[in-house]
């Protein structure tokens, strides 16, 4: 994921920062230059890099650091900030009752995003509704009805007919009473005019609070174009980006669509219908300099999980026995993906790096490792330490395993700990920082 790739170099250069004997011009010159170098291969616009640039370094070397900040984190703070600037604004898609129109071009996933979108509301406690007004690509009526049916979300559709606006029409008669309404309109290889004219008529017929224009994140900086020619066409009120988990031109999509009057709602991140997350310049950056995104987390898991599912204090508390992990990776699961939750706690380490392999335990691995804890005496459990040679036979025999996997939840176990500490352990206080840079 070239996101991953941009945070891992972002933290880079704000470990040189933090590492740094002291902040000179030198230092702050190298900094610059490795977060030019991640940008660019990121795709964002070259010109834009150059004034992010300068702005970064005549900041750094000019501002007084305010009362109660270092050098150092003063210019951490000041790269945050000019990053939220290339971003822009973020879209004010409230919580509450409402029409949304979905519009974009063909293969840029506006189905898939209208159904991610209508499960997000869901997630959030809100009645919702969809209406297929798609009536151009063939499959568009069944692919939203069964993703919608899949998910307990009542979908309204006319298969065969074609006048998109007189399905707007009786569609949304039918879904008045519910909270929030979606409308999946029709999308074309490129803006014609008969696409055009066909999303002006539902405009006037539906009346929508949002207008959301759906773009791939890989047309990269191509994605300005595409947001300007929609806006002008029935003024939309937010983009949603998608596919940012798999293209090179994530940056420059992203900081494409700031440079028009538009502003981003939603990112996809991955494949699943969970996998939408609303967009909040301030918390992404937090998240790509590895200084995590907690309130996106406590949200998440708040949505999905019971009081007793998960203990996060225990968790971050420096104590994490094998009972500790299995039951926090059982969480996590419900969650999401282990690299997602990951990537929303703050890193004590800025560009500490955790392999893909430490990511990647699926069900039937945490269903081994159960087997293999269920195996181990409380001693164990609690202290892994005390499971030696002899015990690791016991306990692979007691289990049905093999030996390699429970050395394997044992090495597991010890990474995941190194890594919860390197969360306590940041030389320069991270929890201090971020309330500094108002996160």
């Amino acid at each position: 994921m070239v996101l991953d790739k941009l945070g891992e170099s972002l933290q880079g250069a704000l470990k040189k920062l933090v590492g740094a004997g002291r902040i000179d011009e030198k230092t702050v010159d190298e900094a610059v230059r490795d977060i030019q170098r991640a940008l660019l291969q990121a795709d964002v616009n070259v010109k834009l890099v150059m004034t992010l640039s300068q702005k970064i370094k005549q900041r750094s070397l000019k501002e007084e650091p305010p009362s109660g900040m270092n050098p150092r984190e003063h210019v951490i703070r000041i790269v945050y900030q000019e990053l939220i600037n290339i971003l822009g604004k973020t879209a004010n898609v409230k919580l509450g009752p409402q029409t949304i129109m979905m519009v974009g071009l063909q293969g840029s996933g506006k189905t898939t995003t209208t159904a991610k979108l209508a499960r997000y509301f869901q997630r959030k406690g809100l009645r919702t509704a969809v209406v297929c007004a798609d009536t151009f690509r063939a499959g568009a009526y069944d692919q939203l009805k069964t993703l919608c049916d899949r998910m307990g979300i009542f979908f309204y559709g006319e298969k065969d007919v074609k006048d998109a606006v007189a399905i707007t029409q009786r569609g949304l008669k039918v879904v008045e009473k519910y909270d929030v309404k979606k409308i999946d309109t029709a999308g074309r290889h490129a803006l014609e005019k008969d696409l055009i004219k066909e999303m002006e008529d539902i405009h006037k017929v539906a009346a929508p609070d949002h207008k959301l224009l759906v773009i791939d994140a890989a047309m990269g900086q191509l994605a300005s174009d595409q947001a300007a020619a929609f806006n002008k066409s029935i003024g939309i009120t937010g983009v949603v980006i998608t596919k940012l988990d798999g293209t090179a031109k994530g940056g420059g999509a992203m900081s494409a669509v700031s440079e028009t009057d538009s502003a981003i709602a939603f990112i996809g991140v991955g494949e699943t219908t969970e996998d939408l997350e609303k967009f909040e310049a301030d918390r992404f950056i937090s998240r790509l300099l590895g200084m995590g995104d907690i309130k996106s987390l406590i949200e998440k898991a708040e949505e999905t999980l019971k009081t007793e599912d998960i203990d996060m204090e225990g968790m971050l508390s420096g104590k994490f026995t094998l009972k500790d992990m299995y039951k926090q990776m059982e969480a996590m699961n419900k969650i999401g993906p282990l690299k997602q939750v990951m990537q929303m706690l703050p890193m004590g380490k800025l560009g500490m790096k955790i392999s893909d392999d430490t990511y990647t335990v699926t069900q039937e691995k945490i269903k081994k490792y159960k087997y293999i804890m269920d195996s181990m005496n409380d001693k164990e459990l609690e202290d892994p330490r005390h499971v030696n040679s002899q015990r690791i036979i016991r306990i692979a025999r007691g289990s049905g395993t093999k030996y390699e996997e429970v050395r394997e939840l044992l090495k597991y176990h010890k990474t995941m700990q190194k890594a919860l500490k390197g969360m306590m352990g940041n030389k320069f206080n991270l929890q201090k920082m971020m309330k500094k840079l108002g996160m």
